[in-house]
C-alpha cells in the first residue's frame, strides 16, 4: 500500500511537471507571435502639417493597424482627427473644403454681424481696444473660435468620451502651461477643447483657458512627444516631423515666422535626440513651404504621401507582423441635430434673453450643423465676446442634444478705429473712432467718427441693442462736399436762372439727427421707425446773392418727418457679392419745415432698393440690382428730388449711383433704375468686373407712365478692383452712348 501511494504521488509530480512545460512553451510561443504594440507621433508644423494626411493615407493603404497616437499642435489636430475614426482620404477629402483664411482669421460670414455691426466693421482698417487711453494689443489675431467650431462638428461621433484613451484609437496632446512654462500632456476632457489649446500658436491664436490653467501651443515646449508615447507601453514608433529648419533672412517675412524661428531654436536641437528614438522617422519635403501655407495643402499632402513612400520597407514590415489589416470605414459627419435646452453661464452684463435674441435659438428646434455655427458665431460677431464653449450633451433620442456654454465677457470696452479713404466725391479723408460699449447699459454702444480731410465729417451712434426685442438707436451725421452739379437739383423749373445754367458749384451742408426704434423679424430682416431732424444747406460761388458779396443761397431750411425703413440684407460681402440678397425699402414724411421754404406743404418721398446676387463657379458672380423711387405731395422743395450719376457708397439723401455720368448729373421727382455687374475674381481679392446700368428720370414718372419706356439714360462701367486691409481700390472707366462722355472714378479704402 505504501508503495502505491509513494508510485501514485511521483507519478502526479512527473504529470504536473509536464503540463506546467507544455503551458510555459505555448505561453512563450504566444508571446513571440503576439504583434508589436504600433505608436504614432505628429510634430506640431501649422500649414506643414497637412504632410501629416499624406502619410496617414500609406498607412490606411497598408491597413496597418495604429494602436497609439500622440500628437502636438497641427500634429494633435491631425492626430485627434484619426483617432476619432476618420480616415487619411477622408481627412484630405475634408480638408480640400475649408477655407482656411476664414477659419484662422476667425472670418465670420457676413449674415452672423447685426445690422449695426456690418456698418461699424465695414469702414475701418484698424481695431484696437483702448482703455485707460491706452492703446492695447489683443493677444491673438485670433479667438479661434472658428476652429473650435468646425473641430467639435468633426468630433462629434466621440463627443461622449472624456477619457481619449477610450477613443477608437487612444490618444493624447500636448499643450504649454503659459503661467508657468510647464509642458502639459491632455489625455482627458473635451477633445475639441484640448486640441484647441494644443494647437493656440502664439501672436495667432489666443491662449485657451481649461480648468485653472491658460494654454499655448505645446510645440513652445515640446513638439514631438515621443519620449511620452513611449511611456503608454509602445514597441515600435512612427515618427513624422513636419517642423521647419532654422531659415535664413530672405524666408523670415512675417511676424509668425519669426516668431516660429525663435521657437525653433530650442526644438530643432531637441529633435537631433527624439528623431533617434523613433523606429521609423519620416521627415515629409516641406522647406519650400510656410506655416501659413493653407493654400498649397494639395501639394504638401502630396509631399508627405511620397516621404512615407520612401520608407515603404519599413511600414510593410508593420504590417506583416499583424495578423488582421485594418479598414477605416467612411465616418458620418452629423449634419443636422435638435436642441432640445439652451444653458449658458459666464454671463454678468449681458441677459440671457440678449444671448437667445443672438443666437436665435428655442427649444425643441431642428437645424443644420452649418446653422448651428452661424448662431454660435452670431455671438461672438458682437465682439462683446472673447469666447462661446459650448458642449452638445446627448437627450433621449438621436441626434437630440442639449446645449450646454460658458462664454467669457470681453473685458475691453472701449477701442480706437481708423481708417483711409480716398473717391471722387469727398476726396481725401482720415477717420478716427472712438467706440464706447456698455457705456450707460450692459448692451448698449456709441460711436463716435471724427472724419478729416478735404471735406470734413463726423457721424455719432447710440444703440441699445436687444436683438429680436425692441433697440433703441440714435443718429447724428454732419456730411458735406463741394461739386458742379445739375441746377435743377437747386432751382425750381420754373427759375430764369436754369436758362443760362448747365452745371453749378455748389457747396452742399447735411445735417441729419434721428432717434429710432428697431425690430428683428427672422434672420437678416430689421424694421425702423423713427423721426428724423435734417438741416440741409446749398450754396454757390458761381451765383451771387442780391448784394453781390455774399455765396448765393439755394437751400437753409429745417426739415421736421417722420420715417420707417425695411431692411432685408443677406449678402456675403457689401461689394463683391457671391451670394443672397439685399431689399431696402424707405418711407419718409415731411411734416414741416423752417421758414426759407414759402408756403410749405407736407410732402413724402418713397424708394426702394432690391438686389440679388448668385455665382456662376467659384470665380465668377452676377450682381443684379434695381431701384425706384417717387414724390407724393407738391413740389415744396427740389433739393431732396432724386439725383443719380457718378460711384459712391455712402452717398446721402436721394442720391444715386448711375455709371456714364458724372454726380448729380441726372435729377427729377422720380426715377426706376436697373444695374447688372458681372464679377470675375481671376486671382484671390483681385476683381474685373463689368457693368451696364439703365435709368428713366423725370419728374412725375409714374403718373405718366414713362417708367415703362425704353431707358432715356444708359452707361456702361470696367472696372478693376483689389481688395487690401484698408479696403478696396477700385478704378472704373464708364462711358454713356447718350452723351458720348466718359468718366473715370477711382476709390481707395472702405466707404465712410
Amino acid at each position: 500500500m505504501k508503495n502505491s501511494l509513494t508510485y501514485f504521488f511521483k507519478a502526479s509530480i512527473f504529470t504536473f511537471l509536464l503540463f506546467q512545460i507544455f503551458f510555459w512553451n505555448n505561453s512563450v510561443n504566444a508571446q513571440e507571435t503576439e504583434a508589436p504594440k504600433i505608436g504614432l507621433v505628429l510634430s506640431g508644423g501649422g500649414a506643414k502639417g497637412f504632410a501629416h494626411i499624406g502619410v496617414l493615407k500609406v498607412i490606411d493603404s497598408l491597413g496597418i493597424k495604429i494602436d497609439y497616437v500622440a500628437g502636438t499642435s497641427m500634429g494633435a489636430i491631425i492626430g485627434s482627427l484619426y483617432a476619432s475614426g476618420y480616415s487619411g482620404q477622408q481627412l484630405e477629402d475634408l480638408f480640400n473644403t475649408v477655407d482656411f483664411d476664414e477659419l484662422i482669421n476667425d472670418e465670420f460670414p457676413r449674415e452672423a454681424k447685426s445690422f449695426y455691426e456690418r456698418e461699424s466693421e465695414e469702414k475701418y482698417a484698424i481695431n484696437l481696444p483702448f482703455d485707460n487711453f491706452k492703446i492695447k494689443l489683443p493677444s491673438g489675431l485670433s479667438r479661434g473660435q472658428n476652429v473650435y467650431n468646425l473641430l467639435y462638428q468633426l468630433m462629434l461621433p466621440v463627443n461622449e468620451v472624456r477619457d481619449f484613451e477610450k477613443l477608437p484609437i487612444p490618444f493624447f496632446c500636448m499643450a504649454t502651461n503659459i503661467e508657468t512654462g510647464e509642458s502639459l500632456i491632455l489625455d482627458k476632457g473635451r477633445l475639441a477643447e484640448a486640441v484647441t489649446a494644443s494647437g493656440a500658436l502664439p501672436s495667432i491664436f489666443q491662449p485657451v483657458t481649461i480648468g485653472d490653467k491658460i494654454l499655448i501651443d505645446g510645440g513652445v515646449t515640446n513638439n514631438f512627444p515621443i519620449e511620452e508615447l513611449k511611456a503608454k507601453g509602445m514597441d515600435i514608433i512612427i515618427g513624422v516631423d513636419v517642423q521647419d529648419d532654422l531659415r535664413d533672412r530672405e524666408a523670415l517675412k512675417t511676424a509668425p515666422e519669426i516668431l516660429l524661428q525663435i521657437n525653433n531654436f530650442r526644438t530643432i536641437n531637441a529633435m537631433k535626440d527624439k528623431a533617434s528614438m523613433a523606429d521609423i522617422y519620416i521627415k515629409p519635403d516641406i522647406a519650400n513651404f510656410s506655416v501659413l501655407s493653407f493654400d498649397e495643402g494639395e501639394d504638401i499632402i502630396a509631399n508627405g504621401e511620397a516621404a512615407a513612400q520612401d520608407n515603404i520597407d519599413a511600414l510593410n514590415k508593420i504590417r506583416i507582423s499583424q495578423s488582421d489589416t485594418v479598414n477605416r470605414p467612411y465616418l458620418k459627419i452629423i449634419d443636422s441635430i435638435k436642441i432640445e435646452s439652451i444653458d449658458i453661464d459666464g454671463n454678468e452684463r449681458y441677459t440671457r434673453a440678449y444671448l437667445l435674441g443672438k443666437l436665435k435659438l428655442r427649444g425643441n428646434e431642428t437645424v443644420s450643423y452649418e446653422d448651428f455655427k452661424e448662431r454660435i458665431n452670431n455671438i461672438i460677431a458682437t465682439n462683446n465676446f472673447e469666447t462661446f464653449r459650448y458642449q452638445l450633451e446627448p437627450a433621449d433620442s438621436v441626434n437630440k442634444y442639449r446645449l450646454k456654454g460658458r462664454i467669457k465677457e470681453s473685458e475691453a470696452t472701449t477701442f480706437l478705429k481708423l481708417g483711409i479713404h480716398y473717391d471722387d466725391l469727398y476726396k481725401s479723408a482720415i477717420l478716427a473712432n472712438l467706440t464706447k460699449k456698455r457705456l450707460l447699459l450692459d448692451n448698449d454702444i456709441a460711436s463716435l467718427d471724427i472724419i478729416l480731410g478735404d471735406n470734413s465729417r463726423f457721424n455719432f451712434d447710440y444703440f441699445i441693442d436687444k436683438g429680436f426685442y425692441v433697440s433703441l438707436g440714435i443718429k447724428s451725421r454732419f456730411n458735406q462736399f463741394d461739386k458742379k452739379i445739375n441746377p435743377q437739383l437747386a432751382l425750381e423749373e420754373s427759375s430764369p436762372l436754369l436758362d443760362n445754367l448747365n452745371k453749378i458749384d455748389v457747396s452742399l451742408q447735411d445735417f441729419t439727427n434721428q432717434i429710432y426704434i428697431q425690430t428683428l423679424f427672422r434672420k437678416d430682416f430689421s424694421l425702423r421707425i423713427g423721426a428724423e431732424h435734417k438741416r440741409l444747406k446749398i450754396t454757390s460761388e458761381t451765383l451771387l446773392s442780391e448784394n453781390q458779396e455774399d455765396d448765393f443761397i439755394f437751400e437753409n431750411t429745417d426739415y421736421f418727418s417722420v420715417f420707417g425703413k425695411l431692411k432685408y440684407d443677406s449678402y456675403s460681402h457689401p461689394i463683391f457679392p457671391k451670394s443672397g440678397a439685399y431689399f431696402s425699402g424707405d418711407f419718409h414724411w415731411y411734416l414741416n419745415a423752417s421758414d426759407f421754404i414759402s408756403g410749405f406743404e407736407p410732402f413724402s418721398i418713397a424708394k426702394a432698393d432690391l438686389g440679388y446676387a448668385f455665382s456662376f463657379s467659384k470665380k465668377v458672380a452676377l450682381k443684379t440690382e434695381t431701384s425706384g423711387g417717387f414724390r407724393i405731395g407738391e413740389a415744396s422743395t427740389t433739393t431732396l428730388d432724386f439725383a443719380l450719376g457718378g460711384y459712391a457708397n455712402n452717398f446721402i439723401n436721394n442720391f444715386y449711383n448711375f455709371y456714364g455720368y458724372d454726380f448729380v448729373d441726372i435729377t427729377g421727382d422720380s426715377f426706376v433704375k436697373a444695374c447688372f455687374t458681372l464679377d470675375y475674381e481671376w486671382l484671390k481679392n483681385h476683381h474685373i468686373t463689368l457693368a451696364a446700368n439703365y435709368a428713366n428720370v423725370e419728374n412725375g414718372l409714374f403718373e405718366t407712365g414713362n417708367w415703362l419706356t425704353s431707358p432715356d439714360y444708359t452707361g456702361y462701367a470696367l472696372g478693376y478692383s483689389l481688395e487690401t486691409f484698408i479696403g478696396p481700390l477700385e478704378a472704373k472707366y464708364t462711358y454713356s452712348p447718350d452723351t458720348g462722355e466718359d468718366y473715370w472714378f477711382f476709390n481707395l479704402g472702405f466707404w465712410f
